[in-house]
Formats: C-alpha cells, sequence, structure tokens
C-alpha cells in the first residue's frame, strides 16, 4: 500500500509496522510501468494535452480514479478523516480531474503526465519504509534520499511546472480548463509544501520540530 495507507493504519493501531517489502511497491511500479505505452502509442499527448487520446492512456486514468474512490471509501469507513485530512483533499482534487478525461474524454494527456508522479513515489516508499525500520544510517537510505531529489523535480516538480504553463491559458475562462487550473494550483502548493517537509526532514534535521508521538516520523 501507499506511504500513507501505512502512516494511517499504524495511528490508528490496525496495522504491524512492515518489514521493508517490495509488495509495498507493487501500486507505484504497476502504474509507473503502464506509463511508458501510453506515451509511446501516443506520444502527441506530451503536446496536445487537451485532445490526445489512447486507449491505453485512457483505462490508465480510469485505473488512477478508481484507486482514489477506494482510498477515499477506506479513509471515511476507518474513521481515520481527520487524521488523513490532507490526503481526503488531494483525493478529491485528483478524482475531480480525472473525471473530466473519463467522462468527456478531454485532457487525458494532462492525466498521463501527471501520473508521472509515480515514478518518485517509488523512492519515497522505499525512504519511508527505511524510515520505519531505523535504517536512516543505512548507505542507501543516503543515496536514496539525493535519488529522492532528483526524482522529485523530474517527476513531480517538472510535470507540475509544465501542465500549469499549458493551463495558465484558460485563466479566467468558466469551463473544464478553468476548472482543471484551479485544481492543479492547489495540488502546485500541496507539492511545494511537501517538497519542503522533505528536505526539511532528510537535510536540515535540525531544523525539524521535535516529534510529539512516536509515530510522527510516519509523516515526515
Amino acid at each position: 500500500r501507499w506511504p500513507w495507507d501505512l502512516a494511517r493504519g499504524a495511528r490508528a493501531g490496525l496495522v504491524t509496522i512492515p518489514k521493508i517489502s517490495p509488495d509495498s511497491l507493487m501500486l507505484q511500479w504497476n502504474l509507473s510501468s503502464a506509463l511508458p505505452p501510453s506515451i509511446w502509442q501516443t506520444p502527441e499527448m506530451l503536446l496536445d494535452i487537451e485532445m490526445a487520446w489512447s486507449l491505453s492512456g485512457y483505462l490508465l486514468v480510469c485505473f488512477s480514479a478508481g484507486y482514489f474512490i477506494h482510498d477515499t471509501v477506506d479513509i471515511v469507513v476507518s474513521q481515520q478523516a481527520r487524521a488523513s485530512w490532507e490526503y481526503l483533499v488531494h483525493h478529491v482534487m485528483a478524482m475531480g480531474a480525472f473525471f473530466s478525461g473519463i467522462f468527456w474524454k478531454s485532457f487525458v494527456g494532462g492525466g498521463v503526465l501527471i501520473l508521472l508522479v509515480e515514478v518518485s513515489n517509488i523512492f519515497l516508499t522505499l525512504r519511508m519504509m527505511m524510515k520505519i525500520n531505523n535504517a536512516q544510517d543505512h548507505l542507501l537510505y543516503r543515496v536514496n534520499k539525493y535519488v529522492n531529489l532528483v526524482m522529485y523535480f523530474l517527476f513531480r516538480l517538472a510535470p507540475q511546472a509544465y501542465l500549469t504553463k499549458f493551463f495558465l491559458q484558460y485563466a479566467g475562462q468558466r469551463n473544464l480548463g478553468g476548472f482543471l487550473l484551479g485544481i492543479l494550483l492547489m495540488l502546485n502548493v500541496m507539492i511545494l509544501v511537501y517538497f519542503s517537509r522533505l528536505l526539511r526532514s532528510d537535510f536540515c534535521p535540525q531544523r525539524t520540530p521535535s516529534r510529539q508521538h512516536k509515530d510522527k516520523f510516519l509523516t515526515e
């Protein structure tokens, strides 16, 4: 499961903190490995974000929307809405964006590009699993934290900047493009906040507020 699923379960006492396992990376790997076929089949998705369409890209967007629906229901049913409100906000915005590609078959290319974040999530999950196992002094952790910076820039910040530049043409318009621009700008804020947390935790630990309880590191 994704990092926030582990954090939510640990806080609720519903899961036992696992050892490092490749199973925790399965979802990110499946999504990231599905991206190349989507782009290779329709490379114009990189340029024509609004109208370009491919079956693999469409199915990828559908699968991702299904995950966010499932996880949102899981958060509410497990009574973790208050502790996981950030993820609920993120999931609602993501579903709003993906539904535009599913029901209107528009901006499927944008949905595929935004899923590039799953490549970064693989390394973020590795980081979290090593923190769970108190392996911050391990060589792999030290190497991974620098890889994380590169992957965060290439597969999170860069795609977000590219999509923001594209969607700015819809600024002030009352249409689907303007709606998606609003969602994208809010996601930009969240991504920058998470990036600052990552930098403080891995590169400025002395400036990181002391933990108030033992599971706090799960959210860092």
